[in-house]
């Protein structure tokens, strides 16, 4: 029975894992979703992509100029399936 548990508990964790793992898609994320988002959501979102783009972790500076930069972006030149990485293009 405990064994049974056992199984079925780490089943359950892997799944949450990979479920956590695929919500935030950082740059890929369209305007559309990052308008609709929470300022904390907006935020792992641009944090997600300056840290896809250089490797490491960005700072608070970085990320806050970027995310003002984003929601411009997405209120004014980007469309709904504009991506939020477009800010770097237009």
């Amino acid at each position: 029975m405990n064994k049974i548990l056992g199984v079925v508990g780490a089943g359950v964790c892997v799944v949450a894992v990979l479920a956590g793992c695929s919500s935030n898609k950082g740059g890929d994320t369209t305007c559309g979703d990052f308008n609709k988002m929470d300022a904390k959501g907006q935020t792992e979102v641009i944090t997600a992509m300056l840290k896809d783009e250089k490797g490491k972790e960005p700072n608070n500076l970085e990320i806050a100029a970027t995310k003002a930069s984003a929601k411009a972006f997405c209120k004014t030149l980007g469309k709904d399936s504009s991506k939020v990485k477009d800010i770097k293009t237009g």
